[in-house]
C-alpha cells in the first residue's frame, strides 16, 4: 500500500497530507496530521435515490477515546452515541461544506471526520473542516472551493492561529473563521466582552490565514493532477417558473405588501395561491408540456413557487427598503420581558418575547456535584453551567413526533452557553452550577437569541450576580449583484429566503458570542463589519428593555434552592477532613445533613437548605483544620473519660487528651475525681507530639465555669480570590 504524501507549512507548523492510501472506495479521502492530532476524512457521493428538493448532505465528526489513549467508561465500554462536543464539531463542518455545493445538487454526499490521534496542542475541529474541503476536491465532486477554517486566539493583546486548548482557556476570543476564494462562509465566535472594532480585526486576521490554506489546496491539486470541477448550473425546463411567474406575481406582491397583516394570515394566502395555481394546472389540457412536469413531480410547484416569493420579496427589500412587515432595515420587532414567570420552586425565570418569537427560560442552582462529567476528547472534563434549548412543533404550529435533541437544538443551546459563560461569577464567590433551560414556545426567526435575553433575566431571578447583562439579536442579509441590504432582526421568512443569518449577542461592553452562516458562496469582510456595527444599537435597545423588566440580581434565593457556603484550606489538610475511607467526613454530613464537596485546591463548598446546618459543618471543618500551638488555651467540653485521663473537644472536631496526672496539681486517683463527661473545662496546650495528638492539661489554668466554646481565630490561609 502506498499513498502520496504532501505537507503545508502554516503559520510555523506543518500540516502533513496523505492522499490515495486510506480509505479507497470513498470518493476522496485524506489523513491530515498536524502535531500528534491525526484525522481521517471522507467524502462520498451516491446516486440520489429519490426526487427532492434540497441537497441531502450530511456530516459527521467521530471521536474515538482511543485517540487520547482512553478506554470509554460505562457497561458496554465502547463509543456510543457522539457526545454534545462531537455533534457541534459536525454542524461546524457542515455549515461552511453546504453553502459551496451547487443549489441544483441532489446527489446524497456525506462527510466523515474520524479524529485518530488528538495533540491537546492542536485542537481538531479546524483541521476536520479544512479537511473535509480537501477529500471532497480529492472526490472531483462538484463544488464551489476550496474551503478552509482556521482558529483565531487573543493572548494580551495579540492574535495568534490556532491557539492550544490551554490558550483558547487563557486568552479573551475563541474564533473560527471559514472561507471560500469568494469571501467568509462561517463564524462561530466566543469573547470576553470583545470590543466590535476589536471583533473584526479578528475576523480579517482569520480570513488572511483562510487564504493561504486556500492557495495551498489549489497547489495540492494542481500537484496530483487533479482538475478541480467547476460547477456550472445545468440547463432547466423554465416552463413552470414562467408560469407562475405569468400567474402570481401579483397576488404574492400584494400579500407581501401588506404589512399590518400576522405571519399565519400571511402564510395561509400564500398557500391559498400555491393551491390554486396548482388546481388550474391540473386541469390544462393544452399545455402538455406543463402537466407532464408538474405530474412527475409535485414538489417542483413547492420549490418554483418558492423561488418565485423569495425573488419577490428580496426585490421589495432592495427596491423599496421596506420588509414584509412593514419594518424598516434597522428597525427591531416589539418586544416584552417579565422575570419570575413562575413559582419560586423554579429557582429563577422569564419570558421574552420579540415580535412572534417567544421563549420562556428558566434557572435551577445545584451544587458542585452536579457538575456535568464530559466523556470527550476535550482536556476540560466538567461543565459548571449548562444551557438547554428545546423546539417543539407547536412553536411553529406543526405536529411531529418528539425526540431527543437533534443537532439543531444541541447547536442553539451551546451558542446561548457561550454568550452568557463570560459574565457568570467566578465559583469562589458563587460555587453553584447552573442550569438553564430555554423552552421556545413559539417561533418566528431568532429563537437562540431570544434564549441568550430569556437566560439573562432567568439568570438574575434566581439571584446569580452577573457581571453584566447579556442580550442578542440576529443580522440578515439580501445581496443582488451589487446591491447589499443588511436587515436587523430578522424574522422567519427573512432568514428561510435570505442569504445570512448572523447572530450577535454580547453587554454593553461588547461582544460575547457570535454565529455566521451563509447561504451563497462567500462575504467580504467589509460587509460582515457592517452587520457587526449595525448590530450594536440593536443589542443595546434589546438590553434597555430587559434592564426594564429586571436591572439587577435577586437579593434573596429562592427557598427552595440549595444554601452554599465555600471557603478554602490548606490544600495538605484535605485528608484530614476526608479521614480513613472518607470517615470523618461522612460523619460531618451525617451530623449536619449537608452534602460537602473538596476540590484538589482546597476550595470546600458545603450544601444545605439549612443555613444554620452548613455554618455548622463549616464549623467543624475549619476546626479540623485550625493549627494548634504550643501554649494555646481553649475552653473545651469533656467527651470521653479513659483510666488515664479525658478527651476534651477543644475545636469542634478536634479533640486532645488530658492524662490523669495532668488533671491537678495535686495526686488524682480516679479521672472521674476532678472531671465528668459533658464538664466545660478550660484547658492549655502543653505539646503536640510526633504523631500530631494533642496532649492537655488543666494544670495552671484558671476555670471558667460555664463557659462555652471559645471563638479562636483561625490561622491565616489564602483568601478566596
Amino acid at each position: 500500500m502506498e499513498g502520496q504524501n504532501k505537507s503545508i507549512t502554516f503559520d510555523g507548523r506543518e500540516i502533513r497530507l496523505t492522499t490515495g492510501l486510506y480509505a479507497p472506495q470513498a470518493n476522496g479521502s485524506v489523513m491530515i496530521e498536524c502535531g500528534d492530532t491525526s484525522l481521517l476524512v471522507t467524502a462520498t457521493k451516491t446516486s440520489k435515490k429519490e426526487v427532492s428538493d434540497f441537497l441531502p448532505l450530511i456530516c459527521d465528526y467521530e471521536e474515538k477515546l482511543y485517540a487520547a489513549g482512553r478506554i470509554p467508561g460505562g457497561f458496554m465500554r465502547r463509543e456510543g452515541r457522539p457526545p454534545e462536543r462531537a455533534t457541534l464539531i459536525s454542524r461546524l463542518i457542515d455549515r461552511p461544506m453546504r453553502p459551496l455545493f451547487p443549489s441544483w445538487m441532489r446527489d446524497e454526499i456525506q462527510i466523515v471526520a474520524s479524529c485518530l490521534s488528538l495533540d491537546e496542542r492542536v485542537p481538531a475541529d479546524v483541521l476536520a473542516v479544512t479537511g473535509a474541503s480537501i477529500a471532497t476536491l480529492l472526490g472531483e465532486i462538484p463544488f464551489y472551493g476550496p474551503m478552509a477554517a482556521v482558529r483565531v486566539g487573543l493572548i494580551g493583546d495579540d492574535f495568534i492561529l490556532n491557539p492550544s486548548y490551554r490558550e483558547i482557556e487563557k486568552g479573551d476570543l475563541d474564533i473560527v473563521v471559514a472561507g471560500s476564494p469568494d469571501g467568509i462562509v462561517m463564524i462561530e465566535a466566543g469573547a470576553n466582552q470583545l470590543s466590535e472594532q476589536d471583533t473584526i480585526e479578528a475576523i480579517d486576521f482569520g480570513y488572511e490565514a483562510v487564504t493561504e490554506l486556500i492557495k495551498s489546496q489549489e497547489d495540492l491539486l494542481k500537484d496530483l493532477g487533479i482538475k478541480q470541477i467547476k460547477p456550472s448550473d445545468p440547463e432547466e425546463d423554465k416552463t413552470l417558473f414562467s408560469y407562475l411567474e405569468k400567474n402570481c406575481t401579483k397576488p404574492i406582491d400584494l400579500i407581501l405588501k401588506k404589512f399590518d397583516q400576522s405571519k399565519e394570515e400571511r402564510d395561509l394566502e400564500l398557500e391559498k395561491i400555491k393551491l390554486d395555481v396548482q388546481s388550474k394546472i391540473d386541469s390544462l389540457k393544452e399545455d402538455n408540456q406543463l402537466r407532464l412536469l408538474t405530474s412527475e413531480n409535485d414538489k417542483l410547484i413547492h420549490s418554483d413557487f418558492k423561488k418565485l416569493t423569495k425573488k419577490l420579496m428580496r426585490s421589495q427589500i432592495i427596491n423599496d427598503g421596506k420588509r414584509v412587515d412593514g419594518r424598516d432595515l434597522d428597525e427591531v420587532r416589539k418586544i416584552s420581558a417579565k422575570a419570575g414567570i413562575l413559582p419560586k420552586r423554579v429557582h429563577g425565570s422569564a419570558l421574552f418575547q420579540r415580535g412572534l418569537t417567544q421563549v420562556l427560560s428558566t434557572t435551577t442552582l445545584g451544587t458542585p456535584s452536579d457538575a456535568q462529567e464530559m466523556d470527550d476528547l476535550n482536556p476540560s472534563t466538567e461543565k459548571t453551567y449548562l444551557h438547554h434549548y428545546n423546539f417543539p412543533p407547536y412553536s411553529v404550529g406543526e405536529t411531529r413526533p418528539m425526540r431527543t435533541p437533534g443537532r439543531r437544538e444541541i447547536g442553539h443551546g451551546a451558542l446561548a452557553e457561550r454568550a452568557i459563560i463570560p459574565v457568570l461569577p467566578g465559583k469562589e464567590t458563587f460555587p453553584y452550577v447552573l442550569r438553564v433551560v430555554s423552552e421556545v414556545l413559539s417561533s418566528n426567526g431568532s429563537t437562540s437569541m431570544g434564549s441568550v435575553c430569556g437566560s439573562t433575566l432567568s439568570l438574575l431571578d434566581a439571584g446569580v450576580p452577573l457581571k453584566a447583562p447579556v442580550s442578542g439579536t440576529a443580522m440578515g442579509l439580501i445581496k443582488d449583484e451589487k446591491e447589499v441590504r443588511i436587515l436587523t432582526d430578522i424574522q422567519g421568512i427573512e432568514d428561510f429566503l435570505g442569504d445570512m443569518d448572523f447572530k450577535v449577542a454580547g453587554t454593553e461592553k461588547g461582544i460575547t458570542a457570535l454565529q455566521m452562516d451563509m447561504k451563497i458562496t462567500g462575504l467580504s469582510v467589509s460587509i460582515i463589519s457592517d452587520a457587526i456595527k449595525k448590530a450594536r444599537p440593536a443589542r443595546l435597545h434589546i438590553l434597555e428593555k430587559m434592564q426594564q423588566a429586571i436591572d439587577k440580581p435577586q437579593e434573596s434565593l429562592s427557598p427552595h434552592a440549595p444554601r452554599l457556603l465555600s471557603f478554602r484550606i490548606d490544600p495538605e489538610l484535605i485528608g484530614t477532613v476526608i479521614g480513613p475511607g472518607g470517615r470523618t467526613i461522612k460523619g460531618i454530613t451525617e451530623r449536619t445533613n449537608t452534602k460537602i464537596d473538596i476540590e484538589d485546591g482546597g476550595i470546600v463548598t458545603i450544601a444545605s437548605h439549612d443555613g444554620a446546618a452548613a455554618e455548622e459543618a463549616q464549623k467543624i471543618i475549619e476546626g479540623l483544620t485550625r493549627k494548634v500551638h504550643e501554649g494555646e488555651i481553649f475552653t473545651g467540653v469533656v467527651t470521653r473519660i479513659i483510666p488515664i485521663g479525658a478527651f476534651v473537644e477543644i475545636l469542634p472536631g478536634k479533640e486532645g487528651m488530658v492524662h490523669i496526672s495532668q488533671l491537678s496539681e495535686a495526686r488524682v486517683e480516679r479521672v472521674e475525681d476532678v472531671v465528668r463527661q459533658g464538664d466545660d473545662v478550660t484547658v492549655r496546650v502543653r505539646e503536640i507530639d510526633s504523631r500530631g495528638r494533642i496532649n492537655l492539661t488543666l494544670r495552671g489554668v484558671t476555670q471558667n465555669g460555664g463557659m462555652s466554646y471559645p471563638e479562636p481565630t483561625p490561622t491565616p490561609v489564602a483568601p478566596l480570590n
